[in-house]
């Protein structure tokens, strides 16, 4: 299969503008391909950015049949792109298609069409620190029928937008409220793929904790309503005597994150323990209260590490390490982003250049 590439601009590329909105400003291009049942994946062609033409009965629209990534192109420091465990994303991309009776892609397509769309789009990774150019590969249910049942076409589609600092004055402790009432995902359901339904099933509860004070949601089991799972948009990890990382064992519910993962592999290179587990939320919140839990933090694709100096859990509020960022997320942070931007030594193979 081969991509054809019709640029608007052949001999010329647009620039990321000094000023952007991240999830509103794109790049120029975007890539396509669809599928049906008699050709399979055909059309692979990248092309400047436009609206999609959908039927009113197309699946997605009424039976939420989609799954997306989201991962980012990173300006290193000899002025190249970095991209950072793309495979990982294609391979979890494939999971989610497999899971919501969609037709995987070929990997290596995938990743060409990546590389190529932000080759093509280049000057839309911003110089700033910090940044970024967040890529979003999603795929849809495109056949027109009202019935419930998998749809027989697909488009598979990738496209870009710059993306700021996610903390312009430095790593910036958030505050968390852990859900005593509603839940998010099950075991046996749809948590560990990446499919919008679980993202609106957040909503409501997201915007009730924004009223309260709180930036993000900590989601708990659905079937005791004791057990730690993930943040909306982050996996999570708890420290032990500053040593020891502690994150929620993946359990069907909860998204399989790539920075996660990611963590899971430097930190023991960092001189840090490791340890995956079932973490019931009252013995969490009473280590926080006597200090054996150093440090709270999230990790995800659009913070890396994101501090959490604050739990609030049934009128109650915890705070963590004053408050205040800790050493061992910094550290993280530091080592991960700077592996992402080229001033760290990759040992472990994970940037992908272009």
């Amino acid at each position: 299969m081969t991509i054809t590439i019709n640029s608007k601009h052949p001999n010329e590329r647009g620039t990321c503008p000094a000023e952007y909105s991240f999830g509103e400003t794109f790049s120029d291009h975007m890539f396509m391909q669809q599928y049906t049942p008699d050709k399979c994946w055909h059309n692979q062609e990248i092309y400047p950015y436009q609206p999609l033409s959908l039927d009113p009965s197309a699946a997605v629209l009424h039976y939420s049949q989609e799954i997306f990534e989201g991962l980012k192109a990173y300006r290193n420091v000899n002025d190249s792109i970095n991209l950072f465990r793309p495979q990982e994303n294609i391979k979890r991309f494939n999971r989610s298609a497999k899971r919501m009776v969609m037709p995987e892609v070929d990997e290596a397509l995938h990743l060409e069409a990546l590389k190529s769309l932000v080759y093509l789009d280049q000057d839309w990774v911003p110089h700033q620190k910090g940044s970024s150019l967040y890529i979003r590969p999603t795929m849809i249910a495109t056949s027109a029928k009202l019935g419930l049942g998998a749809s027989m076409n697909y488009s598979h589609y990738i496209i870009a937008g710059p993306a700021g600092s996610y903390f312009k004055g430095g790593l910036v402790p958030i505050s968390v409220f852990v859900a005593d009432e509603y839940r998010r995902a099950v075991k046996g359901g749809v948590g560990e793929a990446k499919t919008g339904g679980n993202y609106a099933a957040s909503l409501f509860a997201s915007e009730e904790v924004i009223k309260l004070g709180y930036s993000q949601v900590l989601w708990l089991d659905a079937v005791e309503g004791k057990y730690i799972e993930e943040v909306g948009a982050m996996n999570i990890c708890f420290v032990y005597e500053n040593a020891h990382i502690v994150t929620p064992e993946l359990s069907g519910s909860i998204l399989p994150g790539i920075t996660r993962d990611s963590i899971l592999k430097l930190a023991p290179a960092l001189g840090y323990e490791v340890s995956e587990q079932r973490l019931d939320i009252d013995v969490i919140l009473a280590d926080i209260a006597s200090g054996k839990i150093t440090e709270v933090f999230g990790c995800g694709t659009a913070a890396v590490i994101s501090p959490v100096g604050k739990l609030g859990f049934k009128g109650k509020e915890y705070v963590i390490n004053n408050n205040e960022t800790g050493d061992v997320a910094t550290k993280l942070y530091d080592n991960l982003t700077g592996i992402q931007y080229g001033t760290c030594e990759d040992k472990f193979g994970w940037v992908e250049s272009i």
